[in-house]
This record gives C-alpha cells, sequence and structure tokens, in this order.
C-alpha cells in the first residue's frame, strides 16, 4: 500500500500499563511529518489515587488534545458502569471536536470500550492493537472481543491471537501481526543501572528482589481478594534477605480493597522489620529497570507474560487472571493458594532464562504500527466491513 494523504489520528489512553506500551507508538506518530496526533488521556490518569499519571504524559512531551473525566468515586459494578457511561458522553464531544480520520486504541478494559462504542456511533475508523489474546479470569476477555468486532483494522501481538480474529470473522486483509510495542523500550531506551535506580526509588535494592502486581479478577465472586490474601501470606513467609516491590492494582472492581489491604500489609512488615515498598506508579522507565533487576515478577499483571521474557527474569503467574494468555517457557503458572505460590517463588529463584524466546516480537512493533496507520484508507472505504467466514480447510485455530 501507498501512503494516503496526511491524516488526524487520535489515539485513547486510559491506564498506566497501556501507556506504558503505547509510548514509542505515541513517539513515532507525533515525529512523524505526515500524521498530525491528537492524544485523548481519560480514565486513571486523571485521578489522584492512581499516581495522576497524566503528568507523566506531559512531562514525556506529549501535547493533550482532550481530557476525559470518567471515574466515579467506588469501584463496585455499578460505578464502573457509570464511569463507563460518563466515558461514552466524554469521547462522543471530544471527537464531536476533534474530527480525526481514525481512532486509535490498545487493549481491553471499560474505558478502551468507552471510546470503541463513541466510535461506532460517530462513524470513525478504529484501529485495535492487541485483540484477539485471551484472559479468561478477567471480564476484560469479553471487552476485548466487543471492541474487536467494532475495529475495522487489527494490529496484534502474536500469530494465535491473528488467527483467532480471522476465526471472529474479521478480514485476514486487516489483520496484522506486528508485536507488542512494549518491547521496544528494551531496545530503545537504555534502563537504569542498579545504583541510579536505586537513587530514583529512594531505597536501596535488597540480595534479593520480587516485583509483584496483582489486579482484581474481576470473574471471581470477591473479586480475587482471596487470592490476594494468599499471595501476602505467601510473601510474608519469605527470607529476610528478600525485598517486596509492589505496584498497586488497576482502577477495576473491587481494588480498593486491594489497594488498602496491601497498605495493611506493608505495615504490618515494616513493623517486623522487612524490606517492603508500595508505588502508585513508578512509570515505564524504572518499572522496567526494576523489572530487570528483580529475580522474579510475580502476580497477575500481563506485564509479565510480555516484558519479562525479553529481560530474562521469571515470572510467577498466579491463578486465572491471565489464563489462555501466549507464555514464554520463563512463566511458571500456579494456583492462587499460599503454598503453590511459595513453592512457584522458589523454583523461579533458581529457573534459568538465558535461553527464553519471548514470543511477543523483537522490538520493532512501533515502526511497523506506524506503516501501517500512514496507509490506511480514506474513512469511507475502512468503515465497510464483511464477515470472512472461517475456511473450515485451512486447518485449527491455536488455542
Amino acid at each position: 500500500m501507498t501512503p494516503a494523504r496526511r491524516q488526524r489520528l487520535c489515539v485513547v489512553t486510559g491506564s498506566r500499563a497501556e501507556y506504558g506500551l503505547l509510548y514509542w507508538v505515541l513517539h513515532d506518530l507525533r515525529e512523524a511529518g505526515d500524521i498530525d496526533l491528537l492524544l485523548v488521556v481519560t480514565g486513571a490518569h486523571l485521578a489522584p489515587e492512581f499516581g495522576l499519571t497524566v503528568r507523566q504524559i506531559e512531562a514525556d512531551g506529549f501535547a493533550i488534545a482532550r481530557r476525559v473525566e470518567m471515574l466515579v468515586s467506588g469501584d463496585t459494578a455499578g460505578a464502573v458502569s457509570k464511569s463507563t457511561a460518563l466515558g461514552l458522553i466524554g469521547m462522543s464531544d471530544a471527537l464531536e471536536q476533534l474530527q480525526p480520520d481514525a481512532v486509535v486504541v490498545l487493549g481491553d478494559r471499560f474505558e478502551i470500550l468507552a471510546a470503541a462504542v463513541a466510535c461506532l456511533m460517530h462513524r470513525v475508523p478504529l484501529v485495535h492493537l492487541a485483540g484477539g489474546d485471551i484472559t479468561e479470569g478477567a471480564i476484560d476477555e469479553s471487552m476485548r472481543h466487543a471492541i474487536t468486532k467494532m475495529a475495522h483494522l487489527h494490529l496484534v501481538t502474536n500469530e494465535a491471537a491473528a488467527a483467532r480474529l480471522r476465526q471472529m470473522g474479521e478480514d485476514p486483509t486487516r489483520v496484522l501481526v506486528v508485536g507488542s510495542p512494549g518491547l521496544d523500550h528494551l531496545r530503545r531506551r537504555p534502563l537504569l543501572e542498579r545504583a541510579a535506580l536505586e537513587r530514583e526509588l529512594g531505597a536501596p535494592l535488597g540480595p534479593r528482589n520480587l516485583l509483584v502486581t496483582f489486579h482484581p479478577v474481576t470473574l471471581a465472586a470477591d473479586e480475587g481478594l482471596g487470592q490476594f490474601e494468599a499471595l501476602l501470606a505467601a510473601l510474608a513467609g519469605l527470607d529476610a534477605d528478600t525485598t517486596v516491590w509492589f505496584t498497586r492494582p488497576n482502577a477495576d472492581m473491587g481494588g480498593r480493597a486491594f489497594s488498602h489491604r496491601l497498605d495493611e500489609f506493608a505495615a504490618e512488615r515494616r513493623a517486623q522489620g522487612a524490606a517492603v515498598h508500595v508505588h502508585s506508579s513508578l512509570g515505564q522507565l524504572r518499572y522496567l529497570s526494576l523489572m530487570a533487576q528483580a529475580d522474579a515478577v510475580v502476580g497477575n499483571s500481563s506485564s509479565g507474560l510480555y516484558e519479562a521474557p525479553s529481560l530474562r527474569v521469571p515470572t510467577v503467574d498466579i491463578g486465572e487472571r491471565q489464563h489462555g494468555r501466549l507464555a514464554a517457557a520463563s512463566v511458571l503458572h500456579c494456583a492462587p493458594e499460599r503454598d503453590a505460590i511459595a513453592r512457584a517463588i522458589r523454583r523461579a529463584f533458581t529457573l534459568d532464562c538465558s535461553a527464553v524466546v519471548n514470543p511477543y516480537g523483537d522490538g520493532h512493533s512501533a515502526a511497523r504500527i506506524v506503516a501501517a496507520l500512514r496507509c490506511l484508507p480514506p474513512p469511507p472505504a475502512l468503515l465497510r466491513k464483511t464477515f470472512f467466514a472461517l475456511d473450515a480447510r485451512a486447518g485449527e485455530v491455536p488455542s
């Protein structure tokens, strides 16, 4: 395809993790001479309790075209539903004001679902990054697949995901494997060495270090709080030479209870002389630098599956939140039970990850994504979708 005319491309970001994945895409779009980048910031970025990470976006030099406030107080199903509704209203206003040629979103969260619905109603083409993945333990699974059916171009992280989208009836010519853009950090940005990282963190690393993130399990009856308690019990039994570095959970249903319990645990452990640190947001550079120094990544965050394998760091993936997602050999899946978690952590401490291959790409994703965006057809052509029935003779879809 040949590059189209100069385009107005809107990118929506609603959380720290997804912004980290989008960073180099945003950077390259901003530097492109033939694209006008319109950045819409929403969700947890604008909330002080989640670190007010909009400040990091501004510090990175990105101009913000619109801020869409959407989070209501509370983390119940009702609160998240109302937040999604407010996001839809705000995104509708933003689309009317910005008049983009297309909107780019990544992932599967409720903020992104709201943006996708607004695009559908306003007949604005939608480009979806990282569709086709499987995460059977969260409602994000359904939102991701719903966004797929509203999207007009799919830029996916791996071939198995691409096959699922073709199975869902998406046009194979509009499904492109680009890899995970989060891996571009590891190729394009030098990580902090140990001493510099300790200065940035304001605390020393320990002889052993664990990087821990545990998000709510939104399909569990208690949002996974019992699983979190099992994790905390396992961490409490670690040897004294292990320093634990927590990042707080997402703005999901039940997230406030997790955060409150985390603060209690950290205070209890510090009173006992343990080294426990809690951060609302580390930012991508500090987070990846700490990951590189860690002896293991523990919890149920996708970063343990996306980025950790490229750093040759083992991951202890707990429970079902990430169940079904493609994983490298460095990822140890375990039941959300204290003893199982403790055994998996001990195994991670001895696991040799030197030959691990990351299935999510090579760190050149942003260039592929921007190249695809440069060649978007005009909106009227892109908006027309046809259901492509899967030919059974083509073979099985990878699970």
